[in-house]
């Protein structure tokens, strides 16, 4: 599996043909099976996961023209965090996923590009789930990530909505994994709009335990901007996060909206998303647009939700 990308027991003919036979009757390669899979225009596979309880997950693989390959896993099966402008969130929470379940994803797509002469080259934690509330898994997958897979620790990232305690956590694990916060407002009245987190943690509680990440890690933590029309996108938003940024060892990623099916924003245009920039590097912030992939499919960030509210059924039995 890990050597050579097979997936087979058949296929393994360093094993002797009883073996396998033995093999293929009394047990199964991981835990998961894939119940679906959709390829977008860009190269990007969406996959859909059952899991022995029946539950269903999804996770995305993505090319890159430089030959990077990255893994985008859920951690969770839905989301209890409620972001408005997010389909996982708006589907609710079912339960957290096992360390086994977690790495499997990855470990399933390394697997492939292996037997094809390629590599997994980067793991990023945006898929379905908070990550930090399922934090001692993610961690464990994190290491297994770099002990197993053979993926480096700065080609590892993590995304919050930001639980400050976790980020504090982690900020003491000591490991050079990049930490990503999703952010999408500067105000507070207008982030506890749109992310229900923002009530218990709010910014100056949150910026703080930022800042403690930065001192202890000496990294550059990274921020999520979904750039929403008429919304977070002016100027004045702008020159809002740059104040409240100023001084943290930080970059800011745009993305704009990636459309959900529950809320009614719109994505900000590529010339708007110039401006933001150019407003925030004046003030000292670097920040780039997030190149948007698998939007088609319904693969982008913020959109792993669609395919499995058509296989679940009320109260998110199988049907």
């Amino acid at each position: 599996m890990y050597d050579k990308g097979v997936d087979d027991f058949d296929a393994m003919h360093n094993l002797p043909k009883a073996l396998r036979q033995r093999l293929r009757e009394h047990t199964t390669l991981g835990e998961m099976c894939v119940e679906t899979e959709q390829h977008s225009r860009d190269g990007t596979r969406k996959r859909l996961w059952r899991c022995a309880d029946g539950s269903l997950i999804e996770s995305v693989l993505m090319p890159y023209a430089d030959k990077r390959r990255t893994a985008c896993i859920s951690s969770q099966v839905g989301c209890a965090m409620g972001c408005t402008f997010c389909a996982t969130g708006q589907m609710g929470f079912k339960r957290d996923l096992s360390e086994a379940e977690i790495f499997e994803q990855a470990a399933r797509f390394s697997a492939e590009l292996k037997a094809k002469d390629e590599r997994l080259s980067n793991v990023v934690f945006m898929g379905m789930g908070e990550p930090f509330r399922n934090y001692d898994a993610v961690i464990g997958v994190t290491k297994r990530l770099m002990s197993e897979l053979g993926i480096g620790a700065r080609h590892i990232t993590i995304s919050t909505v930001g639980l400050a305690p976790q980020v504090r956590r982690f900020a003491d694990e000591g490991l050079e994994v990049s930490l990503a916060i999703s952010l999408h407002e500067a105000n507070d009245a207008r982030r506890s709009a749109i992310m229900p987190v923002n009530r218990r943690y709010d910014l100056e509680e949150l910026l703080d335990a930022c800042r403690y990440y930065v001192r202890q890690s000496g990294r550059r933590i990274s921020f999520e901007w979904a750039l929403i029309a008429g919304q977070n996108d002016d100027a004045a938003s702008a020159r809002e996060l740059a104040e409240l940024l100023q001084g943290l060892k930080c970059h800011v990623n745009l993305i704009p909206l990636n459309p959900t099916k529950g809320f009614d924003g719109r994505p900000t245009s590529l010339p708007d998303a110039d401006k933001f920039i150019d407003v925030l590097g004046r003030r000292g912030i670097p920040a780039t647009v997030r190149v948007r992939r698998g939007i088609d499919i319904d693969a982008g960030c913020g959109q792993l939700k669609a395919k499995v509210n058509k296989v679940l059924g009320r109260g998110g039995a199988p049907v």
